[in-house]
């Protein structure tokens, strides 16, 4: 792996701007969530593609049974569970999660859970079996932009606009602790308007770490004139540990993030263009920044640690190869 030597292998279009996307467990086909109302099933091979008739514009992506399920959470405050691998998925299961928006879903490492956030304020458990309610857990004072499960399946993580990060016990649904995160949050004076908030919220493979990314030094909250960002936090402490900054720097925000097992620390910004942004762990500034056709609203990290899938405002879904071209 090189992500000094990333460059475009395919590029797939959609009819409207893409807004999330993920690989499959195989890594054969990335979903991707359109401004059409749709979740488009791309086969990596060729660009062919499936429509899953989402009815809604889909921010949250999560699979279950091993790759099987999807699970797509709508702005309109629906969860649909989806055959991921059917010649035409459609949906097995609709529950009505949230009102408003959904932000994010995740499943949890054993596969029995689902959790869910959203603008409502709320956190909210389900069975993945029958899609029952287990659980409600309230406290969050904003809009929950995303959750993320430890690896070990015993807690959650859910970040709001507010740049708070509850960590909750999944067994009792008690709230342990808030991180504060001071960096990727700010109330604008001058427009009476907060920004910020978790964009991309992740457990490395231990758990000891925690990344998250967003928007930091905002100058216009109106206009969202800011930098991505990227802040890793020792979970046992609960504490930052560096804040990973882009070179120049860009402008926009880190939309989402990932570790990858070489000790790299990968996300992507919408701003100045777009681009991958690529830290060695530790490093506060980028070694590398590579720049995107268009605004990555979204990134996937392919399961052979190779190749990025990117959700793009052109309507294009991007694969690229982080190593050189072949010859």
């Amino acid at each position: 792996m090189d992500p000094v030597s990333t460059h475009v292998l395919a590029t797939h279009k959609a009819d409207r701007p893409l807004m999330a996307c993920r690989y499959s467990v195989d890594g054969a086909y990335v979903f991707a969530a359109s401004e059409d109302y749709k979740v488009w099933r791309f086969r990596v091979s060729d660009g062919s593609k499936v429509a899953l008739d989402s009815d809604a514009w889909v921010r949250g992506l999560a699979f279950a049974d091993a790759g099987k399920t999807l699970i797509t959470a709508g702005y309109d405050g629906r969860l649909i569970w989806w055959d991921a691998l059917a010649e035409n998925p459609a949906p097995q299961r609709t529950v009505a999660g949230h009102a408003g928006w959904i932000r994010a879903v995740a499943v949890s490492p054993d596969g029995t859970l689902v959790a869910s956030v959203g603008n409502d304020r709320m956190v909210r458990l389900w069975s993945h079996a029958d899609g029952s309610l287990v659980r409600e857990m309230p406290g969050h004072e904003s809009h929950i932009y995303n959750v993320a499960f430890h690896p070990s399946g015993e807690t959650l993580l859910t970040g709001d606009l507010y740049g708070h990060l509850m960590d909750w016990e999944v067994a009792s649904g008690k709230q342990i602790r808030v991180i504060k995160s001071e960096s990727l949050s700010k109330y604008d004076k001058g427009f009476y308007a907060q920004i910020g908030g978790f964009r991309g919220l992740i457990f490395n493979a231990d758990g000891t770490q925690v990344a998250a990314s967003g928007i930091t030094n905002v100058s216009n909250a109106f206009a969202g004139v800011g930098n991505p960002s990227v802040v890793i936090f020792d979970y046992a402490k609960g504490e930052q540990v560096i804040e990973h900054l882009s070179k120049g720097p860009l402008q926009g925000v880190a939309w989402n993030v990932a570790f990858h097992p070489q000790n790299v620390i990968i996300s992507s910004t919408g701003g100045s263009g777009g681009h991958y942004l690529f830290w060695k762990a530790g490093e506060k500034e980028t070694f590398h920044q590579f720049k995107m056709p268009s605004d990555v609203r979204d990134f996937a990290l392919a399961p052979d640690g190779l190749h990025l899938a990117a959700a793009q405002g052109n309507g294009q879904l991007t694969i690229s190869l982080m190593n050189p071209k072949q010859s």
